[in-house]
Parts: structure tokens; sequence; C-alpha cells
């Protein structure tokens, strides 16, 4: 019984510790920028909205800043909490944007784990050719039921380029 309860603890702490990693296309990653309390918790860690800055893989030059909530207590503090579905994203050209080579139509760019192993909180890319944007979208999802929460924005690209598409 006590080494049935040291692998279900050495289980819980391993998954525990990989709750709220991204997952990237690419060779890209997450930088916090900052975060806010938003309810004060006695044990753990507070509730919080956070965002992140995450830099296109495929599209040198687009940064994309997503805010999100952070559960906290103790549930949030192991990683055993699901963080809620709503978020925003906004993305800008901060640099000159490249394309080191053909874009799909639409791909999923970044996703991250908001729960131990259900709901993951997604990142899409579409191109709109007609009007030489880029469209990036966030919502969350689960293997069951998905949230229809979701936050748009759009990238201009600079007249003269053109985007490369699959």
């Amino acid at each position: 019984m006590r080494t049935i309860m040291k692998i279900v603890s050495a289980v819980l702490v391993v998954a525990a510790a990989t709750v709220g990693t991204m997952a990237y296309v690419g060779m890209s990653h997450a930088e916090q920028i900052g975060a806010v309390d938003t309810v004060f918790k006695w044990i753990g860690p507070d509730h919080k909205i956070v965002v992140d800055a995450y830099d296109d893989p495929k599209v040198p030059g687009v940064t994309c800043y997503v805010s999100r909530a952070k559960t906290g207590g103790i549930k949030g503090g192991l990683g055993l909490a699901e963080d809620r579905s709503e978020a925003s994203i906004a993305c800008q050209a901060t640099g000159n944007i490249q394309f080191p080579g053909p874009l799909k139509q639409q791909e999923e760019v970044f996703t991250e784990r908001t729960s131990l192993l259900f709901k993951r909180l997604r990142v899409v890319r579409m191109v709109d050719a007609k009007r030489n944007a880029l469209i990036y979208m966030t919502y969350s999802d689960r293997v069951i039921e998905g949230s229809p929460q979701n936050s748009v924005t759009a990238v201009a690209v600079p007249h003269g380029t053109q985007i490369p598409v699959k």
C-alpha cells in the first residue's frame, strides 16, 4: 500500500510540475510580462491575471500578448485547479515582418495546458490573403466540451510584402 501511495504522489508531483507548460510550434517560448492579483488567498498563491508574450515562431517580427486568468489557492499551487476559459489576445508587429517559408492557411501556433488533464488554451493563426493580414484567435477547449469564448486580433502586413501560403 505504501508503494502505491509513493507512486501516486510521484505522479501527481510530476503532473503538477508540467501543468501550465507551453507547447510550441517551432522554437518560440513564452515570456511573462506581468501579473495582477484579483483575489487574495490565505493559503497558496492568489488568483491572478497574467500577461504573456509569444513570438510567432514562423513569422519573425510578430508578437502576441495573451492575458488570462490563473487560478490560485491550494489547488492552483499544486497545479490541480482548472483555469477559466476567458482569455484576450493582441498581436503586433514588433519588428520587420518576415516570411522564411510559406504558411498554412490556418495553423495552431501555441497551446498551453490550463488543467491537469483535459483543458487547453490555444492560439491559431489564419491568413487573410485578400487583405494581406494575419489573424490570430485564442480559445479554450476540452477533450469533451470546449468553450465558445474567444478573442481575435489582426496584424496588417505592410503593402508590398505578400504572405506566402501553402
